[in-house]
């Protein structure tokens, strides 16, 4: 999933609980997503409230058991890009940014995506996440779980107080959350195209979330509804975009720019749309014959082949044809922003497409 765009909770300071001094979101801190604010007002609008986003979230989580407090926050502490409330943000900045919902609007997304990680980390054994130990190796599966639940929880009940059309896309937004997941689990059945299948989960997984993010901005924010339209297609086609780019990164790139170490999903045989588009291939030269027979192998555990393998797919006509793709879904996400009024909310949205379209050329 996309992840992670405020500094990480131990220089940032929220509602009482550890971390430490109250700091403050900063344009530096967009860089990350290539984000350009360009216009001051709308800069210090979305600076403000994901600042806020940031204490109403240490709030959220707090709870009369010391232990489940300290298990929720863990990876609100850990930081992240904050991507989904940044969404909610811009979405907002079409309608009136200072509306009282926005802000819970951004904690319900958070604590929803929050909710997914402590259960991926459960699915994929994960140690480590944000760079601090995951909630399942610190503590327990079940634990893990469990929290997860409670954040599922609060998010629902803070939706509450938004209406009933949030407590339904919310719960909507779940139900495509834990579809994505089934289908990624499951995989693809005999009749289904490895690739289609594939595009299919990274929209219910990643795409869902961003998509309601940034309808949730747009809605709470008194836009017009054909806005909400726009900004919640915009929301789930740039999510998918920025996910697949990051497969992409963790194939071509030479250092740890995707957040992990290049070719870990290679070696841990996860099927991301690089090495799709090369098994699915039927090129015939050496190079490409090869790395299919690598890649039959399954997870590449092995260092030679592992590394034989990236080489390959650097080179190789499927990662050309991957970053094709991903400046297909970069490029209709800036088509899907034509409703909007032109001026500098819209030009950070059409930034973030650029950015995507650029980050793996």
């Amino acid at each position: 999933m996309v992840d992670g765009v405020v500094k990480p909770a131990g220089e940032r300071s929220g509602a009482s609980g550890s971390g430490g001094r109250r700091g403050r979101a900063s344009t530096s801190q967009f860089g990350a997503l290539g984000l350009n604010l360009a216009d001051p007002r709308v800069e210090a609008s979305v600076l403000g409230l994901l600042d806020t986003v940031e204490v109403e979230l240490r709030a959220s989580v707090s709870s009369a058991d010391p232990f489940v407090t300290e298990a929720a926050r863990h990876l609100v502490e850990a930081g992240g890009k904050r991507f989904r409330p940044l969404l909610v943000a811009l979405g907002a900045q079409f309608g009136d940014p200072t509306g009282a919902q926005v802000v819970p609007a951004a904690v319900v997304m958070e604590l929803t995506h929050l909710a997914t990680l402590y259960h991926d980390d459960v699915m994929d054994e994960a140690a480590v996440r944000r760079g601090a130990p995951s909630a399942n190796s610190r503590w327990t599966n079940s634990v893990a779980i469990l929290v997860g639940d409670y954040l599922f929880a609060r998010a629902a009940d803070i939706a509450a107080d938004l209406g009933p059309e949030a407590v339904r896309l919310q719960a909507r937004t779940f139900a495509r959350l834990v579809h994505g997941q089934i289908a990624e689990t499951v995989g693809p059945r005999a009749d289904d195209d490895p690739v289609a299948h594939y595009l299919h989960v990274i929209a219910e997984k990643t795409g869902s979330l961003i998509a309601t993010s940034a309808r949730f901005g747009g809605m709470f924010g008194g836009a017009a509804p054909e806005h909400v339209e726009a900004l919640a297609g915009y929301g789930e086609t740039i999510g998918v975009a920025f996910q697949l780019s990051d497969d992409l990164l963790d194939i071509a790139s030479e250092s740890v720019q995707s957040g992990k170490t290049p070719g870990t999903d290679l070696r841990e045989g996860v099927p991301t749309l690089p090495v799709l588009y090369a098994r699915e291939a039927d090129d015939s030269d050496a190079s490409s014959v090869r790395l299919r027979e690598i890649l039959a192998t399954g997870p590449l555990t092995d260092d030679a082949l592992h590394a034989e393998a990236l080489g390959l797919l650097r080179e190789s006509p499927a990662l050309k044809r991957a970053r094709e793709t991903v400046r297909s879904y970069a490029e209709e996400a800036r088509a899907q922003l034509a409703p909007l009024p032109p001026g500098p909310s819209r030009s950070a949205l059409e930034s973030l497409c650029d950015y995507i379209a650029d980050r793996t050329s």
